[in-house]
């Protein structure tokens, strides 16, 4: 094996356990932290820390968003991404085991494409490609499994949530696209971070969320320590350097390692279960993302 795909396979390792472990970081801290403080404090914490190693990384003329569509690029990324995807992720998961919220999120890469589907008329879709879209909704329907008398429990809202969570990943990164920011990845990754650490803290205190509903011990500051370096800077880094080393295709598969991270993590650190219809719904989910990618796929197996 040469030493682009060694690098490859221990990025893609890292990303799938920092980001999979997350989940069940975040249900763990929720015991101890309203959901929208939560978010925000993970993001103070990992744009502080990404910041300074894009200040230090980046040519000083290019560490600051200087077009308009740099400026637009980060309100939209730290607004969407960011702010909305990860406050509702936060909230969603007071109902949800770590590996039923991460499963639902991985419906990301399919929400990307058909979004993009729909705003890029160049990125429009085939007949099969559909079919791959339709199996990712499916595929959440499975993992929601829901109560005829109970449409509308805790349970079935929360998965709506991160259903919508992963929907304004996917809006965000196709309007990303449109306005063409000239930022470097790094800087412009750390300065959407900042924009979604003000609007989480915005949205929080809007919520009457305050400081004396949080419960700080030496557990919730080494979850916050995981979340903000491990799970956010480092791992944002990684995965970007992922997707140079190995492309976007191969890098995108963490979407289906980290569900499986987090549903073995959480049953193994928290006792979640995980039940049948998950693993169904899982499975469905992931074939979906294959009749989508099918020739991406087929050219990038060795």
């Amino acid at each position: 094996m040469s030493r682009s795909r060694y690098l490859a396979a221990a990025l893609f390792a890292y990303v799938s356990l920092a980001w999979g472990g997350s989940f069940v970081a975040i249900k763990a801290g929720l015991d101890a932290l309203p959901p929208l403080l939560f978010a925000a404090f993970r993001f103070d914490v990992g744009a502080a820390i990404l910041l300074g190693i894009a200040f230090a990384r980046t040519e000083r003329g290019a560490f600051l968003p200087r077009t308009r569509g740099d400026v637009v690029d980060l309100l939209v990324s730290g607004g969407l991404i960011v702010a909305v995807n990860n406050g509702l992720l936060f909230v969603a998961q007071q109902h949800l085991t770590s590996g039923t919220a991460a499963i639902v999120y991985s419906l990301n890469p399919i929400l990307s494409i058909g979004v993009a589907s729909l705003l890029l008329p160049s990125d429009s879709l085939d007949a099969v490609e559909a079919l791959g879209v339709l199996c990712g909704l499916v595929g959440v329907v499975i993992v929601a499994n829901p109560e005829p008398n109970a449409l509308l429990g805790a349970d079935t809202l929360a998965l709506g949530l991160v259903f919508v969570a992963a929907a304004a990943i996917a809006l965000g990164s196709v309007v990303s696209r449109r306005v063409q920011p000239s930022i470097e990845t790094a800087p412009g990754t750390a300065w959407a971070m900042v924009v979604g650490a003000v609007g989480l803290h915005a949205w929080a205190a809007a919520s009457g969320e305050t400081l004396a509903d949080a419960t700080m011990t030496p557990t919730v500051a080494g979850i916050l320590l995981y979340l903000g370096l491990f799970a956010t800077a480092f791992a944002y880094l990684a995965y970007f350097t992922l997707i140079r080393t190995a492309g976007p295709v191969r890098a995108n598969l963490v979407s289906y390692t980290v569900p499986l991270v987090a549903t073995v993590a959480g049953a193994a650190l928290l006792g979640e279960p995980v039940t049948a219809a998950t693993l169904l719904g899982f499975s469905v989910i992931v074939a979906g993302f294959v009749l989508l990618n099918r020739r991406q796929v087929v050219d990038a197996l060795p």
